[in-house]
């Protein structure tokens, strides 16, 4: 009973969405009209028509703008879909489809009995207040979606095949984020009456089929990067049951596949793997957003960073910076500057993590570890060209020593400059986290490299330090 009715909670959920984006764009461009007869930019228009002339031209401005929200597959979401790339995927598309709308609207009212004068002051307002509508109204819609996951309302039934770390990392992952909306059933692939974690084996592969009926299985997700290629397909074929979602936790190998071209050997394929991202023109761009992002960020925090010296100086003895070698580009060492967060002494005998409770932090240190503030002055690096406002985390050279001889590709990650936030960092991976699994996030920044990327990491550092979220939210 529960599973049809969260499957009609779904479907009702999907539909509003398309709904509710009519309505917006519908509402944009009637406060688009509004807007234009009342605010004198550039000047107030004389006698403008009526609002019912310009129905016609709303209704082609709504579908052009749904159509291809249609083609852009606006509709087709992913659970955890970052709200910044949805808001520039609105913008994206609704400026696409304004384009369109102009376009069809000149040819069929210019000439016909419906000819207005052109209303572009009108078409401009429409256009700005669609993105903003549109993303208050999927934003607005996706808060009551997560409030009725958390409720237990409208979620789907997973089943985990594997019983690894893989498959113990996806389940966390899973009962963490209930926001995602998933309620896992159980796992599959050992020992019946064991569990995995928290979650209990349910059964063998062979028993799949059984299984997923069974359960009402709703999605399938197969966390075995170490299978080959025909246990896959097997594994595939048993899950298509219905309106099953199958879903496959990727090798190493595929998680490169963003960066795979298919090259030519006089006449014989081959993959090439682009193994960096930022190259030529690009490597110009990114300095030239660091330079001014530092410059700026020093101006506007200098009043803070003058006040964090001076209490650093009245709470304990010792500098206000704390300087330690890292490694950067190529591998190379440098200073990274930070503010004093322990006692003078805090590493007399060899580095070590910092564990939550550490007495060798400071009252002072302890909150600008939690806020990031410690990290601020990290500027000054950016600044100078050791560093980059986005890129891998550093690590103290003692660390990459050793990380380098159990990790593979570990020395990739200093293919680009070290960064005062990264893409793991953004994705919780921070502190006293999984080396192996920051380093796959930082190779996948390191081949996927675009200003847009690291236009979004920087928001999402921003809104997670303020707000203290999961990366999800953002």
């Amino acid at each position: 009973m529960n599973a049809t009715r969260d499957r009609h909670v779904r479907t009702v959920l999907h539909s509003a969405l398309f709904v509710i984006d009519g309505l917006m764009l519908a509402l944009a461009f009637l406060l688009g009209y509004v807007l234009r007869a009342r605010l004198p930019l550039p000047a107030v228009p004389v006698n403008p028509p009526s609002f019912s002339n310009y129905v016609p031209m709303m209704v082609v401005h709504v579908l052009s703008v749904l159509v291809v929200f249609y083609f852009a597959r606006m509709y087709h979401q992913r659970r955890a879909v970052s709200r910044i790339d949805e808001a520039y995927a609105v913008a994206q598309n609704v400026s696409i489809g304004t384009f369109l709308a102009v376009a069809f609207e000149t040819l069929a009212f210019k000439n016909s009995a419906l000819e207005l004068d052109y209303p572009r002051g009108v078409v401009i307002y429409a256009w700005l207040l669609s993105i903003v509508l549109v993303v208050v109204g999927r934003m607005s819609l996706r808060f009551t979606t997560v409030r009725l996951r958390e409720a237990g309302i409208g979620r789907d039934n997973v089943l985990i095949i594997g019983s690894g770390e893989v498959a113990r990392t996806i389940a966390e992952k899973i009962r963490w984020s209930s926001q995602l909306g998933y309620t896992i059933v159980g796992v599959v692939n050992g020992a019946p009456g064991q569990k995995v974690g928290e979650v209990p084996i349910i059964g063998t592969t062979g028993e799949l089929p059984e299984l997923i009926d069974a359960y009402d299985v709703d999605e399938v997700i197969i966390a075995l990067p170490e299978a080959s290629h025909r246990e896959l397909v097997q594994l595939v074929s048993k899950c298509q049951r219905g309106r099953v979602n199958i879903k496959v936790y990727p090798d190493i190998f595929a998680y490169m596949s963003g960066g795979i071209t298919v090259d030519d050997l006089n006449g014989l394929p081959l993959l090439s793997v682009r193994d960096v991202a930022l190259r030529g023109w690009k490597l110009s761009l990114k300095r030239a957003m660091d330079i001014v992002g530092s410059f700026v960020g020093l101006i506007i925090l200098s009043p803070a960073l003058v006040m964090t010296a001076i209490a650093i100086k009245l709470e304990s003895p010792g500098p206000v910076f704390f300087c330690q070698d890292r490694m950067g580009l190529d591998g190379r060492p440098f200073p990274m500057i930070k503010f004093r967060t322990m006692r003078q002494d805090a590493e007399r005998d060899g580095p070590g993590w910092t564990k939550p409770g550490d007495p060798r932090v400071t009252r002072l240190g302890a909150f600008m570890r939690k806020t990031n503030w410690d990290e601020i002055p990290n500027l000054i690096n950016v600044f100078y060209g050791q560093m980059s406002l986005v890129g891998p985390r550093p690590e103290q050279p003692y660390y990459v020593q050793r990380f380098r001889e159990y990790i593979p590709r570990y020395m990739e990650r200093h293919r680009e400059k070290a960064g005062m936030t990264g893409w793991a960092q953004v994705n919780g991976l921070r502190g006293d986290t999984s080396i192996l699994e920051r380093t796959k996030y930082d190779l996948w920044y390191v081949e996927n490299w675009s200003l847009w990327l690291d236009i979004k990491i920087v928001i999402r550092t921003i809104f997670r330090t303020i707000t203290r979220r999961d990366e999800n939210a953002y």
